[in-house]
């Protein structure tokens, strides 16, 4: 599932990002208002983490121009106390809202509660398979074929991020982004390093090969006949 954050405070939206993603959501970041809007309306999201104070842009004026084509699920967070503040947004449209500071744990189980509103079924957000591949986001346990699959941390992060968007060729620099968190460096082997090892993994002892290499553009996770 994919999911927007809308923060401008970089260690916290930083700290967001790098949680959502371990927990097998594939996360996008805008750092001001008008960014958000742009992606907000023109991307295909799951849910929206909104801040309300943004540089550009307010988060009450980005879920008003959202709201005007889309009914994506919206969080917003805030510092402000404030009633009226609260009351504003749940009238412009929020779904629900959230004062910082506040514990990953909560906005989790806020974020959760929202998809399942939303009609997603909630095996979409927490198990993942493909062919004999199966993930479980919650445990962090990685099958295939019903044997256990011994993944490091960042082994089962780049494994989630591959399965969520199987068929789609992810580039060294994507993957980098995503699991490390870091700018891509071409002298860095770091992504191919793991790659090999999270292959002979998941590959290696199976006859069916899912992780394939696209030369020239990076990897792709798929079923192929």
């Amino acid at each position: 599932m994919r999911i927007l954050v809308v923060e401008d405070e970089v260690k916290l939206a930083e700290y967001l990002r790098k949680g959502l993603s371990e927990q097998g959501f594939i996360v996008d970041l805008a750092r001001n208002g008008i960014d958000g809007r742009h992606l907000a309306t023109e991307g295909q999201y799951d849910l929206i983490v909104l801040d309300v104070m943004l540089p550009g842009m307010d988060g009450f004026a980005v879920l008003a121009a959202l709201r005007l084509t889309h009914r994506t699920p919206v969080l917003m967070l805030t510092a402000r106390d404030r009633v009226e503040d609260r009351v504003r947004g749940l009238h412009g449209g929020a779904d629900d809202y959230l004062l910082k500071p506040f514990a990953f744990t909560e906005l989790l189980a806020r974020i959760r509660a929202l998809l399942r509103r939303s009609g997603q079924p909630q095996s979409e957000a927490t198990t993942l398979r493909l062919a004999d591949l199966e993930l479980d986001l919650l445990r962090r346990k990685a099958t295939r074929a019903g044997q256990r699959l011994a993944l490091t941390a960042k082994e089962f992060s780049l494994l989630s991020l591959l399965l969520q968007r199987s068929g789609e060729v992810l580039a060294r620099t994507t993957l980098a982004e995503q699991v490390w968190d870091m700018n891509f460096d071409s002298d860095t082997n770091v992504v191919d390093v793991a790659v090999r090892r999270l292959r002979a993994k998941l590959d290696d002892p199976f006859p069916t090969k899912l992780l394939h290499t696209v030369r020239g553009m990076g990897y792709v996770l798929e079923h192929r006949d």
